[in-house]
């Protein structure tokens, strides 16, 4: 919290109606800076300060030259002309420091008026992100800069605020890199995590193992298409790349003058394709292995049993170390199979002379021993939240992928952890779900899911709390291969993220984030940022009407517009039905529909189609619940009208790990029926079984049932629609068996973990 004392002086220059409006309204009426300041008053709302190439910044002695130099070289492509520095005390922009003044770590007080603006840091961080408020003040029109008067008292919510990026699936050269940097900065993200070693390549430089660099940084070629297509299809390309040392340290100079912490990942037991490439000794077998040339998970990792893996790995660090001042060293930890470990020697006698339990326990003695080599250095490890298994070492950081549970769990142990959720801050999803939406990893995380999500849950105790540190967006670059691909990901969900880590919770509102966002939008188009630009798109919910109906509700967040829709599947237009309130689906049909502003569309047209059949909106009891992503929470979804898509990110899909479905569908009363169906959804490479054995049965009064139908092969990679043809029967339950694959053969894909048997929309003609 702000200091009283100067809380009180700082209301005290406010007049007083302006301060009766600013305490008693949580909205902020600037509709321009991101992350959304603690406080921010308009002072006179007449008044601008004007920037001219007489304009000095006066600043103490105890100001470093970087935060002058990062707004200077902003303000220069904007102005055309530089502001010059100097030590004076009457210079019309003044920078200084008082901790005393403001009392929060990076916390700064902007205060601007017609002859005078003047900002105060708690540090030289925070006079720093008083100067990227400023930048987001500015207003060129005509030749002239300016900036409308205000003030500003503002501070961080989290001290970690965390933006990934993985290089090792595509290769991004260094001044991509900075340029991301720049943005991470002006928008108050504290911290690069920097995802350089993983199967697909090695992308840092190791002198002492100059494999590494020859071989491991190279894959053959490329997947083209998504991992779930079958069979793989490749480019016949080889690809590669690293970071010499001296690019890295230039890298994390450049991100240290703006305030920015570099953390190194280096991964470990697992995703080590690429490192045994070149090193296969450091493997269970021996290999010989290849750098992958397609995403996902290899059994094939660290041996845990052989004690020149930590050799190497202890090597890699006393060269990674000198490159990053960080005090967090990331060591994966995440996704590492146990299949090897199992069966092989060397592990095993491990387990036995360190009286492990078994080979969760052994991942926790490997992430443990390169703890204390970390920890011997100086440094403290962070790791992706499987470092929960087999126990959690001392003093570790829990980074909480999966879910929130890692960092719960890791909490209420009393040990600090950065929440990133995958399902709400992966940014490496799709963010809409039009069909016409690039190739994206899975899931559906749009801007408004990211600027939601509260990394304080409510399961965490105050005392608790206190150890979630901050959270992180991660961006994982299978499908993102150009600089400006990854772009479109990241902007502006990544503006989001920076509102949720910056921003205090009751400060924030989603309406008037995206006010200020579209404010932003000619800046990010200065600083040639190829930002997505789905956000105000429709999105929808169906409904169940009171007589067991579907209704079809729509909704943009664009002020002003007006939808019109069509029922038949042509394209709306302004003489189009006028969208008013629910749409009542009575028949099957295609809805479609766009958003217009001052008579011209803007953006897509949206889609819909619904296939209306006999048991719309009618009771489903399941004897096994959906798990995970694939659980809606009701069972409407099966009958509702619509078939999910084949990106299973749209809410459609059932999914049942390990377990059958069965299905009971209510119609209500007996009648005749003729036609059954479902969906089945088949990605191998996703872990999506299609089910051994299917059938369909009815009754007339829910206890004798009768089988109709039954099939056992579904051939098709993706959605095998399955539609029956039966001969007419009298019935008012239908009861669908599935039968789960179980665990994964042998020689698949992720062997020996459970399947996935996914469904959708139980069709009754």
């Amino acid at each position: 919290m702000i200091n009283l004392f100067t809380f009180r002086k700082f209301l005290s220059c406010i007049p007083l109606c302006v301060l009766f409006a600013a305490v008693t309204n949580a909205q902020v009426k600037e509709e321009g800076i991101i992350p959304k300041p603690v406080i921010m008053v308009k002072t006179n709302a007449n008044q601008v300060f004007t920037f001219n190439q007489s304009t000095a910044i006066g600043t103490t002695p105890n100001i470093g030259r970087d935060n002058l130099t990062f707004f200077n070289t902003y303000f220069k492509s904007v102005s055309g002309f530089g502001l010059r520095t100097n030590h004076r005390s009457n210079a019309p922009v003044q920078l200084n420091i008082d901790d005393k003044y403001v009392t929060q770590p990076e916390g700064y007080k902007l205060s601007v008026t017609a002859k005078r603006i003047k900002i105060t840091g708690h540090d030289e961080a925070g006079v720093f992100y008083g100067l990227q408020s400023l930048i987001q003040l500015l207003k060129v029109s005509n030749g002239k800069v300016t900036a409308r008067s205000c003030v500003i008292m503002d501070y961080p919510r989290f001290a970690y605020r965390g933006m990934h990026l993985d290089v090792s699936r595509h290769f991004f050269k260094p001044e991509a890199i900075k340029k991301w940097i720049d943005l991470l900065a002006l928008y108050k993200i504290n911290t690069f995590h920097w995802h350089l070693t993983d199967d697909q390549g090695w992308r840092i430089e190791i002198k002492k193992y100059p494999l590494l660099q020859s071989i491991s940084a190279y894959r053959d070629e490329t997947i083209i298409g998504h991992k779930k297509d079958s069979p793989h299809r490749f480019d016949g390309k080889r690809y590669g790349g690293y970071y010499t040392q001296d690019e890295v340290k230039e890298i994390v100079k450049y991100a240290t003058q703006r305030h920015i912490t570099v953390i190194p990942e280096i991964e470990m037991p697992g995703h080590a394709m690429a490192a045994l490439a070149a090193y296969p000794q450091l493997g269970c077998t021996g290999g010989p292995y290849k750098t992958a040339t397609y995403w996902g998970i290899f059994d094939d990792v660290y041996c845990a049993g052989n004690d020149e893996t930590f050799t190497f790995l202890q090597n890699v660090m006393d060269e990674v170390l000198p490159l990053f001042p960080s005090k967090y060293i990331h060591i994966g930890g995440d996704e590492c199979p146990k299949t090897k470990w199992k069966v092989c020697p060397k592990c095993q006698q491990r387990i036995k002379d360190e009286h492990l339990k078994d080979e969760k326990e052994l991942q926790s003695y490997f992430i443990g021993r390169m703890e204390k080599y970390l920890n011997s250095k100086g440094r403290q490890i962070i790791g992706w939240d499987e470092i929960l298994e087999g126990g959690l070492t001392p003093g570790a950081t829990v980074m909480s992928w999966t879910g929130e549970e890692g960092g719960i769990a890791a909490a209420k142990q009393h040990h600090d952890a950065i929440m990133t959720p995958e399902k709400y801050v992966y940014l490496d999803y799709y963010q809409s779900l039009y069909p016409a939406e690039p190739l994206a990893g899975g899931g559906y995380t749009p801007l408004s899911k990211v600027y939601n999500y509260e990394p304080i849950t409510n399961e965490l105790s105050g005392e608790e709390a206190k150890y979630i540190k901050g959270v992180q967006a991660n961006a994982w670059s299978e499908y993102m291969a150009s600089p400006a691909q990854a772009e479109r990901q990241l902007f502006p969900r990544m503006l989001a993220l920076a509102e949720v880590a910056w921003s205090s919770k009751k400060n924030k509102s989603y309406p008037d984030f995206l006010k200020r966002l579209r404010y932003q939008q000619p800046l990010l188009k200065k600083l040639n940022i190829n930002a997505a630009d789905v956000f105000d798109e429709i999105t929808d919910s169906v409904i169940e009407t009171a007589n067991h109906q579907v209704a079809l509700n729509i909704q943009t967040t664009l002020p002003g517009a007006k939808i019109f829709y069509t029922t038949d599947g042509t394209e709306p237009g302004l003489n189009s039905q006028g969208y008013t309130g629910a749409i009542t689906i009575a028949s099957s049909s295609i809805i479609k529909a766009a958003v217009f502003n001052n008579g011209r569309q803007q953006g897509r047209t949206y889609e819909k189609s619904f296939s209306i059949h006999k048991a719309i909106g009618k009771t489903v009891t399941l004897k096994n619940q959906p798990q995970g992503g694939f659980n809606p929470g009701n069972t409407f979804g099966l009958v509702n009208g619509i078939f999910g898509s084949k990106l299973y990110n749209d809410g459609q899909w059932y999914g049942f790990s390990g377990d059958d479905l069965e299905a009971v569908v209510d119609l209500g009363n007996v009648q005749n029926v003729s036609k059954l169906g479902i969906n089945i959804l088949k990605y191998h490479w996703q872990k999506m079984w299609e089910p051994t054995l299917l059938t369909f049965e009815v009754s007339t009064d829910g206890s004798n049932y009768t089988e109709v139908y039954r099939q056992t092969d579904f051939p098709d990679n993706g959605i095998n629609a399955v539609r029956a043809n039966i001969k007419t029967q009298q019935a008012r339950y239908i009861r669908v068996k599935a039968t789960n694959k179980g665990m994964i053969p042998p020689g698949e894909y992720i062997a020996g973990a459970k399947a996935w048997l996914m469904v959708d929309e139980i069709i009754v003609n």
